[in-house]
């Protein structure tokens, strides 16, 4: 088998779910496989270590089905090849020797490693990760042109890119005189701010048409943020940074990164608040902290967010993961150390009091 593509689209996702989802429930098994690669996954080849420790777990738990011993040893021996691993940071393989499947898939980002044994393929996170994720959009410009690009779960998409046509020539002022060198500066200033709010005005006519999940904007020097206060209030708080990227030599690649890194940054911080908030014991909403009670609230279908640890080996993890996106709850697994020391390997806040 060749390395796999670091990207695959929407449409080969959609297309892959449709043909999963048809699979309808009989008496073969069906091994899935979430597994995250992102750089500490891959060092010293730790997610092969930990899929094997779940294979394990799983064996003693069907002893005496040759076809899962088969099936997993055929998704372990793909996962032992180094070329068969994208350049993306998670792998989705679905596997079945009954059914004569073996369906992988690239991804940017999965819950948590994973490795289930069922009689149908488990696709609902990839259903959810699309919608969990919406769109991003990225503006990177200076003051002759601003670039837009749309960043979803699966694509980076460049968008028409707005110039600024009343752009002076000349950024120094070549005559002589402080009134003129000061008119200079002030021509330069007005078409900055004139073209930062043709920004904002763009920005907000693509939200209008798609509501946006993130806005990350991109620059080089001291005016690298300065399109935000030209945005409409109730876009502020979409948001999420600013970095250093070169609106000239920009790459769809470089732009897909930089958003992916920042938006798992935002995560990061989201995770620690509401990990201290449990901790504190004044959480956001009625909440719940540690595995028993958290299952109980599954089981009630109570959940609305579920935290779980990303490090802990305990199966039932990943049966609450499934059980999560199965009623459609929101799923974040906790990797940040100190948002980790609030939750008690599992904790959920509720969508009602108890």
């Amino acid at each position: 088998m060749s390395t796999l593509p670091a990207l695959v689209t929407e449409q080969d996702v959609h297309a892959a779910v449709q043909r999963l989802a048809i699979i309808d429930p009989g008496p073969s098994w069906v091994v899935t496989c979430y597994l995250k690669l992102e750089p500490r996954d891959r060092t010293r080849g730790k997610y092969l270590i930990r899929m094997k420790t779940r294979a394990k777990g799983l064996l003693l738990t069907h002893e005496g089905e040759p076809e899962v011993a088969a099936t997993l040893r055929q998704v372990l021996d793909y996962l032992e090849a180094p070329n068969h691993l994208p350049h993306a940071r998670a792998i989705a393989i679905f596997a079945s020797q009954g059914l004569d499947l073996f369906e992988t898939l690239p991804l940017p980002h999965v819950h948590r490693s994973r490795l289930a044994v069922a009689h149908e393929p488990l696709v609902r996170e990839l259903v959810a990760l699309d919608e969990e994720f919406g769109t991003i959009l990225v503006v990177v410009y200076d003051r002759t042109a601003a670039r837009f690009f749309e960043v979803t779960a699966y694509d980076c998409v460049e968008l028409t890119a707005l110039p600024a046509l009343d752009a002076s020539r000349a950024s120094k002022f070549h005559g002589s005189g402080t009134a003129g060198e000061h008119n200079h500066h002030m021509r330069i200033r007005t078409e900055k701010q004139r073209f930062y709010a043709q920004i904002a005005d763009r920005v907000f006519s693509i939200h209008r048409v798609r509501p946006l999940a993130g806005l990350l904007i991109g620059g080089v020097g001291p005016d690298g943020g300065a399109v935000i206060p030209h945005l409409h209030t109730y876009l502020h708080d979409l948001v999420m940074g600013v970095v250093k990227l070169n609106p000239k030599t920009a790459t769809k690649a470089e732009v897909r990164d930089a958003a992916l890194a920042l938006r798992e940054e935002r995560e990061r911080a989201w995770e620690r608040a509401h990990a201290a908030a449990l901790k504190d014991g004044v959480p956001e909403g009625w909440a719940v902290n540690g595995v028993e009670p958290t299952l109980k609230a599954l089981s009630r279908g109570q959940v609305r967010t579920l935290l779980a640890d990303g490090q802990d080996d305990d199966p039932r993890i990943d049966e609450a993961v499934e059980d999560g996106l199965r009623q459609r709850s929101q799923v974040d697994v906790l990797y940040d150390e100190k948002a980790r020391r609030g939750v008690d390997v599992m904790a959920a806040l509720l969508r009602f009091r108890r």
